[in-house]
């Protein structure tokens, strides 16, 4: 039997398969951030298709953090209805969920929010408002916010969180000097730049319990010229490893960082699959977190090689997913043929256009599929 379909383990969670869906804004939620029936629909089809760990969606965790309209929402009580419908619906097709929690910081959308971005340091967002600096206290209460929304996922019944800091978001701000520029201990030093995670894990830590799976998702390198670079993603690693963490998955760019932004488009051969290789090989000599890697897989072979060669622990997957959600029930069964998803993008259109993610040319090409 291949690696790829062994059962592990991350922390107290127990997975089938080395296969994880990685999260992305599906654009199916109620506009108050509330679960839809559509969204918990996509994640049951999503276990029935043999995934062994879904991570759901970006969900904000507190109202001034909000990406995008009909995105997800972990900010307060009257939430947890639809959340607990949605980890139910996973488990009930024999898969495991975790939720991934996130705050927008600079790249909060205002219109939704009615108020001005907040980060790291004052920074221009063009053409959107400009981003001003966190007080102290901000920094505390947007700390304690995702200890909380993790609190309401433990309540729900997720299987664990993970905590975004990766692609340009709150937490990837103050990882990166481009963003960065403050002089207090927030600021300089990767040390300082670190401690708002490091805060956050612990918070998350505190308000869960120490079986509860708790990861996280940061940029193996921005791309930019004065971005997180990889030496400083591995000194981070190192601290969140001697802090507790359960599992890092790597991905990296942010919205500015051209074409290798964190969902690059086009075809993608197979010599040239794994975006973060170079990354994961640099991670695994000194870090012994269970690693997940997402970034251009989409050939079974070589999901398997990153595996057996021990690059990777497990194949984190998204757009793959959102042209197969069965694509891990096919390879399984033998079928090994190459993800039929083009990287094209396309289907980030609907979700736009508030119509849910979908792939555009899956429609046009054949019928939906059911598993």
């Amino acid at each position: 039997m291949s690696k790829l379909f062994e059962k592990t383990s991350i922390n107290s969670l127990e997975l089938k398969n080395r296969f994880v869906r990685s999260a992305t804004w599906e654009g199916m939620a109620h506009t108050d951030g509330s679960c839809s029936r559509r969204l918990v629909d996509l994640m049951a089809e999503l276990a029935r298709g043999g995934v062994g760990l879904i991570i759901s969606s970006h969900a904000f965790v507190s109202p001034e953090g909000q990406a995008s309209p009909w995105q997800i929402g972990a900010y307060g009580d009257e939430l947890l209805p639809g959340l607990t419908r949605l980890a139910h619906a996973v488990h009930d097709n024999g898969g495991k969920i975790i939720l991934q929690l996130a705050h927008a910081g600079c790249h909060a959308d205002t219109e939704l929010t009615g108020q001005q971005p907040i980060g790291p340091s004052a920074f221009k967002n063009d053409p959107d408002p400009s981003c001003r600096e966190m007080r102290i206290a901000e920094i505390e209460q947007t700390v304690a916010a995702f200890g909380q929304g993790a609190a309401r996922a433990k309540k729900a019944g997720f299987d664990g969180v993970q905590i975004h800091a990766a692609h340009g978001y709150l937490l990837s701000q103050f990882l990166s000097p481009f963003y960065n520029k403050r002089s207090d201990h927030y600021g300089g030093s990767i040390a300082n730049r670190s401690r708002f995670v490091l805060d956050v894990l612990k918070s998350v830590r505190d308000r869960t319990d120490d079986h509860f799976a708790v990861m996280i998702k940061m940029n193996s390198e921005d791309y930019l010229e004065t971005g997180l670079t990889m030496s400083e993603m591995l000194q981070t690693a190192k601290r969140l490893q001697q802090a507790g963490i359960d599992a890092i998955e790597l991905s990296g760019g942010t919205k500015f960082s051209g074409k290798l932004n964190p969902i690059r488009s086009g075809k993608i051969r197979p010599e040239n699959e794994t975006f973060y290789k170079e990354a994961a090989g640099a991670y695994k000599e000194s870090i012994s977190v269970p690693l997940l890697l997402v970034g251009g897989i989409r050939s079974y072979g070589v999901a398997e090689g990153l595996v057996e060669s021990g690059l990777a622990d497990y194949i984190s997957l998204c757009r793959p997913l959102i042209r197969e959600p069965g694509l891990v029930k096919r390879w399984q069964s033998g079928d090994t043929g190459k993800s039929m998803c083009r990287s094209d993008n396309l289907c980030f259109r609907p979700a736009r256009e508030g119509k849910g993610i979908y792939c555009v040319r899956k429609e046009k090409e054949q019928p939906h599929e059911t598993f």
